[in-house]
């Protein structure tokens, strides 16, 4: 089952209210994934700093002690900032080399995501419990994309949650299943050096994107490789910095919509997603075409 959105605010004038237009959004898709819920939202950054979204279930856990070794060790400046069971940490270098350092130093902690601009909250819970926790419609940004979750096949975990993040500001959300995730995965991490923390094939599919733009792809390009690479049935909503993504298999067999006006283009698994949406009822309503990219912004 599960329901994925997306959002892409194209008129910057609007960006204040992009938590608030894109939670109802994922609200909406409670009844496709009432098991836990996710959203990777892009902000619009104005620090150099590059951040890593953290997760640890111990609401005692010491936070500011991650931020004091963090700083310590890399010899720059470091910040945290808790949200809920999630925490922000900061520093005055590159995502990767952040990302590389909590990895090696930290490997009890699940890292959400890692990138300049991209955050990725994600919790078990009903989708309207999970944004009030991380108060999502207070927040604003560019673009977000969601997931809702019934968990048909393994453990209803804050980890086994979507969106998932393999590289700098890249992640992705999935409707469907692979079945060639097990295989790919091995590839990846032996040949790629591609770290997964979980056994999901949404991420193995993230770690498949961010491989193929390390190698200089387009988030484009890096699709329509994965149309022939990816075995399966899907519809990926994909985020990166700079844009949004969309991309069903060749058959199509899950259910996608989007619409797009002047100021905003949105994806949804069912149209009531997008039909609170400001200007929707003027909006370009359309069903993606099977094995077919779609991207907005400089994705």
């Amino acid at each position: 089952m599960c329901g994925i959105v997306g959002l892409y605010l194209k008129n910057s004038e609007i960006r204040v209210k992009l938590g608030a237009y894109f939670s109802p959004m994922l609200e909406q898709m409670t009844d496709r994934g009432p098991d836990s819920a996710g959203v990777a939202i892009y902000r619009d950054t104005e620090t150099k700093d590059a951040k890593v979204t953290l997760y640890d279930p111990d609401p005692r856990f010491d936070w500011e002690g991650i931020a004091t070794e963090a700083a310590r060790s890399l010899g720059v400046s470091a910040t945290i900032e808790r949200i809920s069971s999630h925490a922000i940490l900061r520093a005055a270098v590159d995502a990767a080399t952040l990302r590389r350092w909590v990895e090696t130093n930290q490997p009890e902690i699940r890292i959400m995501s890692s990138g300049d601009s991209l955050e990725i909250y994600k919790e078990v819970g009903l989708p309207v419990d999970v944004l009030s926790r991380f108060g999502v419609p207070q927040i604003a940004g560019s673009h977000a994309i969601g997931h809702t979750r019934m968990a048909t096949e393994s453990a209803v975990t804050t980890e086994g949650a979507h969106p998932f993040n393999t590289g700098d500001d890249l992640c992705l959300v999935h409707n469907g299943s692979l079945s060639n995730h097990h295989r790919l995965r091995d590839w990846l991490r032996d040949h790629a050096g591609i770290a997964f923390q979980t056994d999901n094939d949404s991420e193995v599919a993230a770690g498949y994107l961010t491989w193929r733009l390390g190698q200089g792809a387009s988030i484009a390009e890096a699709l329509e490789a994965a149309i022939s690479d990816l075995d399966g049935f899907y519809t990926f909503a994909v985020g990166t910095r700079d844009g949004f993504s969309v991309l069903r298999d060749p058959i199509a067999c899950k259910p996608a919509v989007m619409a797009e006006t002047d100021d905003w283009v949105a994806m949804a698994s069912e149209f009531r997603a997008l039909a609170q949406l400001p200007g929707v009822e003027g909006a370009t309503v359309w069903e993606p075409e099977p094995a077919t990219v779609y991207s907005w912004g400089q994705a």
